[in-house]
């Protein structure tokens, strides 16, 4: 059954539960779509049926690197360690750090 509702947002600091990585989320995608960026070892489903092309997927700045990846909603988990991001792109998306978060400039469209 498809989703609309994104559990996460742009600017949240997450945590990959497969891949054990930090990241903060500067796109999400209401489902599944091909020819988006994947640059990490999740991949897109085998079937296109599958609940997981339905769920939310997530553009990700990776931390403590300058890698980006596309990850579906059921492997993420908030982050709650409140300590920033280090990805050189941060300050292409975000104006600053906040207890809830990234705060996503205003003239940055995704």
């Amino acid at each position: 059954m498809p989703t609309d509702t994104a559990k996460y947002n742009v600017g949240q600091v997450i945590h990959h539960t497969l891949f054990d990585y930090r990241g903060v989320i500067i796109d999400v995608d209401p489902e599944f779509r091909v020819g988006s960026e994947l640059n990490a070892p999740e991949r897109r489903p085998a079937h296109r049926n599958s609940q997981t092309n339905t769920r939310p997927w997530y553009h990700v700045l990776v931390d403590g690197t300058a890698d980006r990846t596309y990850v579906s909603e059921q492997n993420l988990e908030p982050d709650f360690e409140g300590v920033p991001i280090d990805h050189p792109d941060v300050i292409d998306y975000f104006n600053e750090q906040t207890a809830k978060g990234y705060v996503h400039r205003p003239d940055k469209i995704n």
